[in-house]
């Protein structure tokens, strides 16, 4: 077909396809295409869009067949399309309209493909059509044959968008077109297949609820008038409680609870709360229990498997074990009754093992174990829960767990029991009392519940850092069994038993590609941890093996591979350079870490008006013990062989780390020490550690901790240690191979201490008191 010179208009909002009969407004370019059009080209000028991303390479010829005004006002033109056109180069015309060359675009004869195609959309289209319920469309679509004039009927429907419209509009191939439309009606009708029915389920779920809801105020109207009164569902809530296995005490509770929610309406505000509390209670597990495993060997065996050592802690599960097993032989263990409950406080510093004991506690048993965090608990609702009164109200943790543990024989493990806080909301550790008595917690009444829940045959395992802060009255309700540490060896074999498969495993490594030396292990023991536990020497293995994992493999890490692996040794022998000077002297002393070595330092000042000032944080039984210290060697400095003279100057006591807080009863010797050692101007021996608190008289007072001081000592290379003789049946806690290395002199005064623990005066050395 020959090509025409026509005016063009762009339409920003539409594209027509051939065919359409449309009515534009006429803005400015719009008036000046459609004059051009009727003055200049027979009344034809070219259509195309104009949408965001480009101008469009062809559009259609069409006709203005009338021209007017909209009904709004405005100027308006109606159009008639034809064929499509190829936008050519711009030519010059009359006008202000833009011309352009434009090439109809030939159709060829369909082919019978094309008219299968053309039958199948035309399907497509009806099916579209039936949905909107578009009769008369319907007929008039029915009566297209011509495949090219179906397919451009697709610029009426509105499901599809310009974009899609344009590129049919650019595609002059019959087939082609046919097939994008096939593509794009199936996929639209799919889409409202799925939102009908989306539709219909809401609607009929939103039909089902008011009918639902009509029925149900019916229902109520109906018991109302019989004098029934089950207003919501409370018949659910009465059978749950009578098929539940329920102590009678607490079913007649429940019963009562579900007679009130009878009564009550939907619009009572203790509706509610009752339904809370009922759930509540048919959650917990009334009438189920775990058998405890007594096989006393296979006991043993669990325990060995789990920990290195802790003799004296394993011992005592497997006494509860026995004991037990005889009661249960007897007939003696009763439900609801005052049971072989016990409570056991696990004592030490972190790292030692505290609460992966007490899940090896639970595997032994063959119990539920669960776990209740208890520092920072400041509320006392905590423990006992609140009361239903309240807005949330919810049972106390021990509740709780028991729920958790779906046993009413758990092995509930209190960890951290000695960082139990008070305030306003009441004091959590008095609420504890009731819990950990056994003559008491077989009653034991939650605020929540308010019923009596029977505790007794729960095994409760505390945890502790340090004993000072738990409150006498709950300490005493405990059977402590102190763990103080580890020895070298234990840690040695805890790590290559223990530690290394498990971080192995961590790094994806396995035995056969990384091995470690007995000599690296005592290396990291000795001079890279110096801690009672065992956290910092599996954070170091941790450390080590993610290096070696980028290392070739397999590889053998030794004592010599330490330095590049985890760094030089943090902790080196250091009392031989501390006590090189006279005034200084070593302390053991116990930290919530652990024992710990304690240097004390004394120095004289100038002047001559005496005084005793003390530094490095202490507090007030450190500072008595200090000015204990001072008087005793004030009063026998004559025996000492001090010179009055030196008293009267002012002597500064200063125990460093002045950043960590310290005070205990156990500095007393040390500071006398430090003092006399001053005044005589004679060093302390540097392989002495002491401990004890000194009286006016210079008896020697008993201490606490021994066990955790000698293994402090230990740790720190020291060879002799000076204890309280009243502290002597305290070294039968102590590992044997702790004794071993160490000189343990048992001293009842302070001046056999300072007869030995001095450096001897060398021939021709003058004391500064001589």
């Amino acid at each position: 077909m020959a090509s025409k010179r026509l005016p063009v208009l762009f339409l920003d909002d539409i594209v027509l396809l051939p065919g359409m009969v449309v009515q534009i407004e006429l803005d400015e370019a719009a008036q000046a295409a459609v004059d051009a059009a009727r003055t200049s080209s027979g009344s034809e000028l070219l259509i195309a869009p104009r949408l965001e991303d480009r101008y469009a390479s062809h559009g259609v010829v069409a006709s203005v067949r009338q021209v007017g005004k909209s009904r709004g006002g405005s100027p308006a033109a109606m159009l008639r399309t034809a064929v499509r056109a190829k936008i050519g180069s711009g030519v010059t015309g009359p006008g202000a309209a833009l011309w352009v060359e434009a090439e109809p675009v030939a159709v060829d004869a369909p082919t019978a493909h094309v008219r299968e195609l053309a039958a199948e959309y035309k399907q497509l289209v009806v099916s579209v059509l039936q949905r909107r319920e578009a009769w008369q469309v319907i007929d008039s679509v029915s009566a297209i044959d011509d495949p090219g004039d179906l397919a451009d009927t697709a610029g009426w429907a509105p499901y599809l968008a310009n974009d899609r419209k344009r590129e049919l509009l650019e595609t002059p191939d019959v087939e082609a077109r046919l097939r994008l439309l096939i593509d794009w009606t199936r996929d639209f009708l799919a889409e409202s297949e799925v939102s009908d029915k989306i539709e219909t389920d809401v609607r009929e779920s939103v039909e089902k609820r008011n009918r639902e809801y009509l029925l149900r105020e019916q229902l109520k109207a109906i018991r109302k008038e019989l004098g029934e009164g089950d207003a919501a569902g409370t018949d659910d809530y009465r059978t749950r409680v009578e098929a539940a296995e329920l102590p009678d005490a607490v079913r007649e509770a429940a019963l009562r609870e579900v007679d009130k929610l009878e009564k009550a309406g939907d619009q009572n505000p203790e509706a509610g709360w009752i339904r809370t509390w009922l759930d509540t209670v048919l959650d917990l597990p009334w009438a189920a229990r775990t058998t405890d495993n007594t096989d006393l060997e296979a006991a043993r065996a669990v325990l060995d498997a789990d920990h290195h050592g802790l003799a004296e802690v394993k011992e005592r599960i497997v006494e509860y074990l026995g004991v037990r097993a005889r009661r249960e032989e007897r007939g003696l263990t009763t439900v609801g009754g005052r049971g072989s409950g016990a409570v056991i406080l696990l004592a030490g510093p972190p790292g030692v093992g505290k609460t992966s004991l007490g899940e090896s506690v639970a595997r032994t048993l063959g119990r539920k174990f669960v776990r209740v965090a208890l520092g920072g608990v400041r509320d006392e609702a905590e423990i006992r829960g609140h009361r239903r009164t309240y807005v949330g109200a919810l049972p106390g943790r021990i509740v709780r767990a028991i729920k958790e543990a779906g046993s009413m024989n758990p092995v509930v493990l209190l960890d951290e029991v000695d960082k139990v806080g008070s305030d306003y909301r009441g004091d959590p550790a008095a609420a504890l009392l009731e819990v950990l008595d056994p003559a008491q917690n077989h009653t034991f009444r939650d605020h929540y519940l308010d019923l009596d829940l029977d505790l007794s045959d729960v095994l409760f395992i505390a945890t502790a850092n340090v004993l000072d802060t738990i409150p006498q009255a709950l300490f005493d309700r405990m059977e402590l069994i102190s763990i103080d540490g580890y020895t070298e060896n234990d840690k040695v074999a805890i790590a290559r038993d223990f530690l290394l498969p498990r971080q192995l495993e961590r790094a994806a490594l396995s035995a056969d590609e990384v091995t470690v030396t007995e000599e690296a292990l005592r290396e990291v023991a000795a001079n890279y941890t110096r801690e009672a536990g065992v956290r910092s020497f599996e954070r170091l293995l941790a450390k080590a093996f993610r290096k070696v994992a980028l290392r070739e493999l397999p590889a053998t890490v030794g004592a010599d591979d330490l330095k590049d692996l985890i760094g030089r040794p943090r902790f080196m022998p250091e009392s031989s350079e501390r006590t090189a000077v006279p005034g200084v002297a070593t302390g053991l002393a116990v930290t919530g870490m652990g024992g710990d070595v304690l240097y004390i330092e004394a120095s004289l000042l100038p002047g001559d008006k005496g005084g005793l000032s003390v530094t490095g944080q202490l507090g007030d039984v450190m500072k008595e013990s200090a000015q204990i210290a001072l008087s005793y060697v004030r009063a026998h400095a004559d025996e000492l062989g001090i010179s009055p003279e030196q008293l009267d100057h002012p002597i500064h006591l200063h125990v460093p780390a002045g950043a960590v807080p310290k005070d205990g009863p156990s500095a007393g010797v040390t500071m006398t020490t430090a003092l006399v050692s001053l005044l005589l101007g004679r060093n302390v021996r540097a392989e002495v550690g002491m401990t004890g608190e000194v009286s006016l008289t210079g008896r020697v007072l008993p201490i606490g901790g021994v066990k955790q001081k000698l293994l402090a000592a230990q740790r720190a290379g020291l060879t002799e240690v000076y204890l309280p003789q009243r502290n002597e049946p305290d070294l039968d806690d102590v590992p044997t191979d702790v004794l071993a290395a160490l000189t343990v002199h048992i001293v009842s005064d302070v001046r056999e201490i300072l007869a030995s623990a001095l450096e001897s005066v060398s021939p021709g050395v003058v004391t500064t008191a001589a």
